[in-house]
């Protein structure tokens, strides 16, 4: 089954990226076709230091790639690469209705918290839905707060079908797990909007110092605690074995344990987990010309699928190149 998701390229990814999504796209690569690309695009609708984006469009690639990637098994690819896309997206503007875009919940978010409310922000579900068609994706990855996402896929795909004739294959959701809602330091939802991020490369002191600054509340070490509501608890359980998890919750339940403890067992579980990826990370940071070359056949697999979907696309609209 053909696969599709991108991540924008803003930095160092963290525990919420790795749980909430990551983890799941690596183990999907088993058995299907993925397509994962870096949406550099879509970072232009808030990054514009052009150093900066190369700089984390390449950071994306070594991430994915130290996490478990296997660039023979998935397309991975920088969005540039594919320029069909954006001829794709003017076309599927010109069915969408502008009501369509007016709903989007991501838009009016974004813009309440700050930026700017430009065109390429409004028309952001546009450029998506075009990243998802033109590959003919049969599966998208998202989490249960971004399905109006695709579901805004499916009616620009069903409305271009309508018009000129079936194209587009209409994409399913695939439900990322939902159970993997990370909190971050101050319990609030992991993100770097929030300033709350433990990041997956992180390590040494900074990663101590992350660790013990989690807010917890002043409940005294001999008295019972409630581990559903306890940040630490929260994040040991991604990572701790079902056993181990057990363990913890009667203690909490119990009381005469102080949640420091419970925070140098997370310390040393994050850093256990993630240190052959730290090292891989490390590796491919000696060897950019490699990465390169990932992204660069990544981006010539993707781009064989785009140019085929999009000559049935100007054939189907009236628009067949001349030479």
């Amino acid at each position: 089954m053909r696969i599709l998701s991108g991540i924008q390229p803003s930095g160092r990814p963290h525990l919420g990226n790795y749980f909430g999504a990551l983890r799941q796209y690596i183990a999907l690569q088993t058995g299907n076709e993925p397509f994962y690309f870096i949406a550099s695009y879509h970072a232009l609708t808030a990054v514009h230091d052009p150093e900066l984006l190369r700089e984390y469009t390449l950071g994306v690639a070594l991430d994915f790639l130290a996490l478990g990637l296997d660039p023979n098994e998935s397309a991975l690819f920088a969005q540039q690469d594919v320029p069909e896309v954006t001829e794709l997206t003017w076309i599927l503007s010109c069915v969408t209705p502008m009501g369509l875009l007016e709903r989007a919940v991501s838009y009016k978010d974004k813009v309440a918290q700050g930026l700017t409310p430009n065109h390429g922000l409004f028309a952001y579900p546009v450029l998506q839905a075009a990243d998802i068609l033109i590959y003919l994706s049969e599966l998208v990855p998202v989490g249960q707060d971004q399905k109006q996402h695709l579901e805004m896929t499916r009616d620009i795909a069903g409305k271009f079908n309508q018009q000129f004739g079936e194209v587009f294959v209409i994409p399913e959701p695939y439900i990322l797990d939902s159970t993997a809602v990370v909190p971050g330091i101050d319990g609030r939802k992991m993100s770097k909007s929030y300033g709350n991020e433990i990041g997956i490369f992180d390590e040494g002191k900074d990663l101590k110092r992350k660790i013990m600054s989690i807010v917890t509340d002043s409940t005294p070490v001999e008295a019972p605690k409630d581990p559903s509501g306890s940040t630490p608890f929260l994040l040991l359980s991604l990572l701790a074995s079902p056993g181990e998890t057990a363990e913890w919750e009667a203690r909490y339940k119990a009381g005469g344990m102080g949640y420091g403890d419970v925070k140098k067992r997370l310390l040393e579980l994050i850093d256990d987990y993630f240190a052959p990826h730290r090292e891989r990370r490390r590796e491919l940071e000696r060897d950019t010309d490699y990465v390169t070359d990932v992204l660069k056949e990544g981006g010539l697999r993707a781009r064989t699928v785009a140019r085929e979907v999009m000559h049935r696309v100007r054939e189907a609209t009236g628009l067949p190149t001349t030479y």
